[in-house]
């Protein structure tokens, strides 16, 4: 658990989790054209701790490397910290700050 709230602490890791969640299964240089403030090699460093918090996995194909998303250790660590109302009143608030801002939106 201490691994994976290490890994999410970085805002470059972050970025990389979040293209991984609009768009799973993206190589490494998809990837880094998601976060094209961050170089090659940021990325690849990146993905390494990612891995190793294992909240993403790598597949290689030939000579590229498929980036997929392990959502996993992150629902493990909101079920450590969220009791059963805690989650429900989080997830009731969530879905009405979505709702507000689609209507801002319009």
């Amino acid at each position: 658990m201490d691994a994976t709230i290490r890994a999410l602490g970085d805002p470059g890791r972050r970025s990389l989790l979040d293209a991984l969640r609009s768009r799973d299964g993206q190589t490494v240089s998809e990837l880094g054209d998601a976060v094209p403030d961050l170089g090659r090699h940021a990325v690849l460093k990146h993905l390494g701790v990612l891995e190793a918090a294992e909240l993403v996995t790598t597949r290689k194909v030939g000579r590229q490397r498929f980036v997929h998303l392990n959502a996993v250790p992150i629902v493990e660590l909101a079920q450590r910290w969220l009791d059963d109302y805690g989650a429900l009143a989080g997830l009731t608030l969530t879905h009405l700050r979505k709702h507000l801002e689609q209507e801002q939106e319009s």
